[in-house]
């Protein structure tokens, strides 16, 4: 039964994704015509209708290749800042379903540190051909001049290297606790439960007096405590360094662009693309034996579930910006989108709309989609695909701004950045046991009923 309505639903999406992209293909040719006219002003240098967005040129090679570059480093930054949250939210909630893949999204997220700062580099040695505010007096650009409180040099190289600092802190530290959790109380076996100056001053300030009990009562309670006061402040700064990242790293590019809400935008998207790639590896791993006791089909609901509600949030807060844009009329505001309903990039926009949202949403309303393998792994392969476009939507435009583009320096980027993380998590995920060993919740999560200490009776 399942099977045949598998087979049936596969259908129906093939048949509305060919649907889709014919409509597209039509409606882009309809548009391109369209705008035969408004092509020809902007030629003759009219830009009229575009408020105060810059005339386009012919982009060097240099800067194909370093636009390709950030466009494949905000995807990949994604991945791992939305596993960041996923694991705040499993200590702050105390959620017994994340346990399993707990171990897996702190290996991700430690990526935050070290490894995507390395690839940051090459980003800070192009930074003006990939930023061209940098190079431009305040002075003389109106729209500048209202930022360069933000928008200047020294700012921007010194929050971009802060930012990795505090992720590579605040990861590291996370994923300490939780591995010295998995030897806490056992004899001989090397745990340290050290805490640092910061820590110790967390510790003191949330005392006996304010959380009721003491950290140092025993090692297990110690691991977890550290990991739920750095979620409780963590979740604030997350918030914080996402949306400076965002700011700095995408929406800069076209400096004069107003919106107040993009670093909730890219939140939306870095969460939702995060729990596509962690349905497919608890899967994945449930196959492989690492995580074959642990991940049930619990597990796996859960997941599809938040990754429902995700795509739903992100097609909230995307629509939010456009209509707030679009019903506030502002030169300063509208051009970015106009600049977006140009040639292919219009129907790049109607692919994200439908395949962002529409397909994902329809396709996650059965309870069974959420569990079934087959679609658990497509889930996971249209979120990348779509969040991809969704990153080259918002950055490759200033590239290629009549179509969208493909092209080997997109391949060489998401090779290079993808192995380097590939073999960084590799090497990390294999230091220690694949998830929590010790966590008091992971009883909870295998179904297991465990009587409590002193023989007190459960209620």
């Amino acid at each position: 039964m399942t099977n045949n309505l598998f087979r049936k639903f596969a259908a129906f999406v093939a048949i509305a994704a060919l649907m889709l992209v014919g409509s597209m293909s039509l409606t882009a040719a309809d548009h391109k015509a369209d705008s035969g006219p408004a092509t020809e002003q902007h030629e003759n240098g009219d830009d009229s209708d575009h408020g105060h967005a810059p005339k386009a040129e012919e982009a060097s090679t240099l800067k194909k290749a370093a636009y390709s570059y950030l466009t494949a480093y905000m995807f990949f930054l994604s991945i791992a800042l939305g596993s960041l949250f996923l694991i705040l939210i499993h200590h702050l909630f105390d959620a017994q379903w994340l346990v399993p893949i707990r171990r897996y999204l702190e290996t991700v997220a430690s990526l935050l540190g070290l490894p995507l700062g390395l690839l940051f580099l090459p980003i800070l040695f192009l930074q003006n051909t990939i930023f061209p505010w940098l190079t431009i007096d305040p002075a003389g650009d109106h729209a500048l001049y209202a930022k360069k409180a933000l928008l200047n040099p020294v700012t921007f190289n010194v929050v971009s290297v802060l930012l990795f600092v505090f992720w590579w802190y605040f990861t590291g530290r996370l994923r300490y606790w939780s591995t010295q959790q998995d030897i806490a109380e056992v004899e001989n076996s090397g745990f340290e439960g050290k805490t640092d100056l910061w820590e110790r001053f967390l510790a003191f300030i949330t005392s006996r007096k304010i959380m009721g009990h003491v950290i140092e009562d025993r090692p297990s309670v110690l691991c977890s405590r550290m990991m739920n006061i750095h979620a409780s402040y963590g979740i604030l700064t997350f918030a914080i360094t996402l949306t400076l990242a965002a700011i700095f790293w995408m929406k800069s590019i076209q400096y004069q662009w107003f919106s107040t809400m993009y670093g909730v935008y890219y939140f939306a998207g870095s969460v939702w693309v995060a729990l596509g790639v962690a349905y497919y590896m608890q899967l994945r791993l449930k196959e492989m034996g690492p995580l074959e006791h642990v991940v049930s089909k619990t597990t796996t609901h859960d997941t599809g579930k938040l990754f429902f509600a995700f795509t739903v949030f992100y097609a909230y807060i995307h629509f939010s910006q456009y209509f707030l844009i679009w019903n506030a009329a502002i030169p300063e505001e509208t051009f970015w989108y106009v600049q977006r309903e140009r040639g292919t990039w219009w129907a790049i926009g109607q692919i994200i709309i439908f395949g962002h949202f529409f397909i994902p949403f329809i396709t996650l309303l059965p309870i069974w989609t959420k569990v079934h393998p087959v679609s658990k792994y497509g889930i996971c392969i249209w979120a990348l695909l779509m969040h991809f476009l969704d990153m080259n939507f918002n950055i490759m435009p200033n590239v290629y701004p009549e179509n969208f583009f493909f092209c080997h320096w997109d391949v060489i980027s998401l090779g290079i950045i993808g192995f380097v993380l590939w073999t960084a998590f590799h090497r990390r995920y294999d230091q220690f046991a694949k998830y929590p060993q010790r966590d008091p919740r992971i009883a909870e999560t295998m179904g297991v009923y465990v009587e409590p200490e002193g023989g007190e009776q459960a209620v």
